[in-house]
C-alpha cells in the first residue's frame, strides 16, 4: 500500500460563498463600528472628567484669592474653553449657590413698590421681604387717604370696562 493523499473537496465559488463573505464583512464592519462608538464614549467621559477637575481647581483657587470682590469671582468663574458648550456653562452658573457677598449686596437694596390694588407704596428688601416704614400720624393719615383713592380707582377700572 502506497501513500495516498487524501484530497479535501473544495466547493467551487458559488453564490453561497459570496453570501458568506458579504455576511462576514458586514458583521466585521458592525463590530468595528461598535468598537469605535465605545471608544468615542470613553473619550467623551474622559473629557468631561477633565473639565470638571479643571473647574473645581479654578473655583478653589479663585475662592482663596479674593473673597471680598464678588464681581471678580463671578467673572472668573466663567471658563470659556472652546470645547465647553455655552448652554452647559449657563446652566452651571445658574445652579451655583450665591456667595455671601452677592447675597448681602442683593439684600442691601431696598426699593419702594406700588401695590396697585391697595394704592400703597411698600418697602421691599432684597428678594421680597416687606419692611415696615415708621411715619408720623399725619403722614399715616395721608397715606390712608391716597390708598383709599387708589383702591377705588382700581375697583372702578376692573368693574366698568
Amino acid at each position: 500500500m502506497g501513500k495516498e493523499k487524501s484530497k479535501k473537496r473544495r466547493h467551487s465559488s458559488s453564490s453561497c460563498d459570496s453570501k458568506q463573505s458579504s455576511d462576514s464583512d458586514t458583521s466585521r464592519e458592525k463590530r468595528k463600528l461598535k468598537k469605535l462608538k465605545r471608544k468615542l464614549k470613553r473619550e467623551q467621559k474622559k473629557a468631561k472628567k477633565i473639565l470638571k477637575k479643571k473647574l473645581k481647581l479654578e473655583n478653589k483657587t479663585l475662592k482663596r484669592r479674593s473673597r471680598s470682590n464678588s464681581q471678580d469671582i463671578v467673572e472668573k468663574l466663567e471658563p470659556t474653553p472652546a470645547d465647553v458648550p455655552l448652554e452647559l456653562m449657563e446652566k452651571s452658573k445658574a445652579m451655583a449657590p450665591m456667595t455671601r457677598e452677592e447675597w448681602e449686596k442683593k439684600q442691601s437694596v431696598i426699593r419702594r413698590v406700588l401695590d396697585e390694588e391697595t394704592g400703597r407704596y411698600r418697602l421691599i428688601k432684597g428678594d421680597g421681604e416687606v419692611l415696615e416704614e415708621i411715619v408720623t400720624k399725619e403722614k399715616h393719615k395721608e397715606i390712608n387717604r391716597q390708598a383709599t383713592r387708589a383702591d377705588g380707582a382700581f375697583f372702578q377700572s376692573h368693574t366698568i370696562q
